[in-house]
């Protein structure tokens, strides 16, 4: 039986019910965000590129930043009949590319964008149950609906699953 699956790209997001999973190529500094509802087995996952929309120049894409973008998946989510009180978060990537000499805070987007997650995964009273985070290469990951697996591959370490 081979397994349905939806795959977003670079600020998307998608939400899914089991058995279908979600699944992004290109983690770099990105963080992959999976949000999953384990009563009702829907699941949704955010493919985040910078920290902050209030320091966004075009924020009409909620989904780029990881306040706004972990907001919208919680609303779509809900919306979809999961309640927040049961959402539970894995996470993944936040590399750290490339190795600027005399780099600045700015630069170390990888790290700034782990920080806002996890933050707003707070602010939301969030359950991170698993992370897969920084280093200096880049991931695919899948995320599992029907069980609320996240299976996280690269090149550098090959396959696991958290």
């Amino acid at each position: 039986m081979v397994n349905e699956s939806v795959k977003i790209g670079i600020a998307e997001f998608k939400i899914a019910r089991t058995p279908i999973s979600i699944i992004t190529t290109g983690l770099g500094s990105c963080v992959g965000v999976c949000l999953w509802d384990p009563i009702i087995k829907i699941g949704g996952m955010v493919h985040i590129m910078l920290p902050d929309s209030k320091q966004g120049r075009n924020v009409l894409n909620r989904a780029k930043y990881a306040d706004s973008g972990i907001e919208l998946l919680i609303e779509e989510l809900c919306k979809n009949g999961a309640q927040k009180s049961r959402l539970v978060a894995k996470i993944a990537g936040g590399a750290q590319m490339f190795n600027f000499p005399n780099a600045n805070k700015t630069m170390k987007i990888g790290n700034r964008n782990i920080v806002a997650v996890k933050n707003t995964l707070k602010f939301y009273k969030i359950k991170l149950l698993a992370e897969d985070i920084g280093g200096n290469y880049g991931r695919t990951i899948e995320f599992f609906t029907k069980n609320g697996q996240l299976l996280v591959k690269s090149i550098c370490k090959g396959v696991k699953v958290i």
